[in-house]
């Protein structure tokens, strides 16, 4: 079974792989899912996704600084 666009989204929200909802989208075009805008169109989902990436981008970014100590 495939994964859904909106699973999708999830995930790589989840990930720390997109800074925002654009980068979110951009990643899943890029990976061939098909009608992003309109699926992630609804304010609802647009929110909490931009929460998570908000959340996970900053850290995921942090754990992979070399700068970092």
């Amino acid at each position: 079974m495939t994964t859904s666009t909106i699973e999708r989204a999830y995930e790589l929200a989840r990930s720390g792989a997109a800074p925002d909802i654009e980068g979110l989208k951009l990643r899943l075009k890029a990976d061939g899912c098909r009608a992003v805008d309109a699926l992630l169109a609804p304010r609802s989902i647009r929110g909490h996704l931009a929460a998570i990436c908000a959340a996970t981008f900053p850290a995921a970014q942090a754990a992979t600084d070399p700068r970092r100590p």
